[in-house]
């Protein structure tokens, strides 16, 4: 059976079955999931009689379809009975991912008058008269919105809002675990630009920082620019500034391991909406010797007719030599490829043409641009998005030490300084001593992560607030140090 997509957890099943109790059985049962193409992670039995025995077998499939195939293989076994198959990750999601958890213990009418009435009212008096006492004695503290409209969610296009939900829930619990911060889904039914520059407008006295999520180019770059303006909160968007992030990172210890500077090497970006904008633009601001943009349209390039505004600055400013080809084309000669696109866009035959010691990061999910097995033949350094290859490039390495520090400073604004700051402490944490072709990156377990971005974040904050005074008695808690050591609790697009 022919399977082209790799394996993986996301689409993992556990089947129940019931099989003869003989000395065979169960190398049979694995035997067969290996030869469907799907991978064995654990066979439990769950009971047994003298003639047979039951068991759980757990594997990573590519699909759903694939799936089914590896099912029928086995239900067309001599003497196995299948009995139930589930879906692992739909188990996972049953009732959602996050909950609301209260802080303070409600035991008596003591303890209630003074988290709500009448207690509560000396404090809703005090912040009416000091609005920035907010921040200290509210959730607006550690609270941040994880704002989409539907319209791009992962490699999904515009499945609306409710069915991004999923991917927002699982955003504020990634928040939650590798930063501390307590952030919540705010999935808006509608795709209109000035309705969602309100509401986050409107909602955003709740919030220490709004994370835009999942919001269509180039109408997401209108939204961001508008929130900044508006509020005096951190906006951040992830998909921009968050991939921007994990790429520099990554490719300052890819571009160590080849023996490269960023200033001498020739950058090939596949994708140019939100995150490859991003990309480009962090890229550009430290010096990049040249990029060619890659899109629908084709090589952005000067004169090239009906390009948005985002479009038209990138034309305007990558692309020295005005290349028009094709993809493959801009690809002969260049030493760095970052696809931020769509699958299967090139080969290992167009990976062979780039220049000695090429650095490939196909980072399209879950299928990259180019099969990483084919680029690794030719590449010096390969990465991708997902968590089953070495070197995975993924957003969480960076947002959630991102909004710690910027929450930590009283942060109104998110910067490039800020952004640069994250990324060199991404790259540091694994060590220029330590780095190798596959190991450009920290693991997104790895407890100093969150804690390095956070603390550089903080001594990046251009206008960083006055600290907030002290709490009356012991109730100011949440200093850096807890916050951080919290990241390291074992718990994670």
């Amino acid at each position: 059976m022919a399977i082209t997509r790799l394996p993986s957890a996301g689409f993992s099943i556990t089947i129940r079955i019931s099989v003869t109790a003989d000395a065979s059985a169960i190398g049979r049962l694995t035997t067969c999931v290996g030869e469907a193409g799907a991978i064995v992670t654990a066979l439990d039995v769950v009971d047994s009689d003298p003639t047979h025995v039951v068991v759980d077998l757990t594997c990573d499939t590519a699909d759903s379809g694939h799936a089914d195939q590896v099912v029928d293989a086995l239900t067309e076994l001599d003497g196995v009975d299948v009995r139930k198959v589930s879906d692992r990750t739909f188990l996972l999601h049953l009732g959602g991912k996050i909950e609301v958890t209260p802080k303070v213990a409600l035991r008596n009418r003591d303890e209630l008058s003074r988290a709500y009435t009448p207690g509560v009212a000396r404090v809703c008096l005090a912040i009416a008269e000091n609005p920035a006492d907010a921040r200290r004695l509210t959730i607006k503290r550690n609270t941040v919105a994880v704002v989409t409209d539907g319209s791009a969610v992962l490699g999904l296009g515009n499945i609306g809002p409710a069915a991004a939900l999923p991917v927002m829930e699982g955003k504020a619990a990634l928040f939650k675990r590798f930063g501390g911060v307590d952030a919540w889904p705010v999935v808006l039914d509608t795709q209109d630009t000035d309705e969602i520059v309100s509401i986050v407008r409107a909602i955003a006295p709740a919030y220490g920082g709004i994370n835009l999520e999942d919001i269509a180019a180039p109408r997401c770059f209108e939204i961001e620019s508008r929130l900044r303006e508006a509020l005096d909160v951190p906006v951040f968007h992830d998909d921009q500034h968050g991939t921007a992030i994990c790429v520099l990172a990554a490719l300052t210890n890819a571009l160590r391991v080849v023996g490269k500077r960023l200033a001498d090497v020739r950058v090939v970006v596949s994708g140019a909406g939100a995150a490859g904008t991003a990309i480009m633009k962090l890229l550009l601001r430290q010096g990049v010797g040249d990029i060619i943009a890659y899109d629908r349209q084709g090589a952005l390039h000067r004169g090239l007719p009906d390009l948005n505004p985002a479009w038209q600055w990138l034309a305007e400013h990558t692309n020295k030599e005005n290349y028009s080809g094709d993809l493959p084309g801009a690809l002969r000669g260049a030493d760095v490829f970052i696809g931020v696109s769509a699958p299967n866009l090139l080969t290992g035959d167009d990976v062979a043409g780039m220049a000695k010691d090429a650095i490939v990061f196909a980072l399209a999910n879950p299928d990259p641009e180019v099969d990483p097995r084919e680029a690794r033949k030719h590449a010096a350094v390969v990465a991708t998005g997902r968590s089953d290859q070495p070197n995975q490039i993924n957003n969480v390495l960076a947002f959630p030490g991102v909004f710690r520090g910027m929450l930590d400073a009283h942060a109104e604004e998110f910067t490039e300084e800020m952004a640069i700051a994250a990324a060199r402490a991404i790259a540091d944490v694994v060590g220029e001593e330590k780095v190798n072709p596959t190991v450009i990156v920290p693991s997104v377990f790895d407890p100093r992560v969150a804690p390095a971005v956070a603390a550089a974040v903080r001594a990046a904050a251009t206008t960083p607030a006055e600290p907030p005074a002290a709490d009356p008695g012991p109730a100011d808690l949440p200093e850096i140090a807890a916050r951080d050591a919290a990241t390291t609790q074992p718990s994670t697009h």
